[in-house]
């Protein structure tokens, strides 16, 4: 129920955001990519409950997946950036295959 409820919820804003506040996509994506940093901001430096952290993050991934994926694939006539399916899916595993790389160097060998 609980991901049930966080991907109907997270729709709802996403597209709330996108077509409705006027935003855009671009601004909806920023807004809850926003929320999301400042939610990984209160895990690393508060003692924040991080069960009720991470379900923050949860729901917020949602609308922003949606609204990111929009921006990506959209028109410009629309309001995107015009990549279309196969170059969002490239922008998106240059993004990826960006943090895996991150991660491998940071780590502490």
């Amino acid at each position: 129920m609980a991901i049930l409820a966080s991907n109907t919820l997270g729709t709802a804003l996403g597209d709330y955001l996108a077509d409705d506040s006027g935003l855009g996509f671009l601004g909806g994506a920023l807004l809850i990519g926003g929320a999301i940093s400042i939610i990984a901001i209160l895990y690393k430096v508060t003692k924040a409950n991080h069960v009720l952290l991470f379900w923050l993050a949860f729901i917020l991934t949602r609308p922003f997946g949606a609204t990111f994926g929009d921006l990506l694939t959209k028109p410009f006539s629309k309001g995107g950036l015009g990549f279309g399916t196969i170059g969002s899916s490239l922008a998106l595993m240059l993004i990826l295959g960006y943090f895996i790389y991150l991660t491998y160097y940071r780590k502490p060998r």
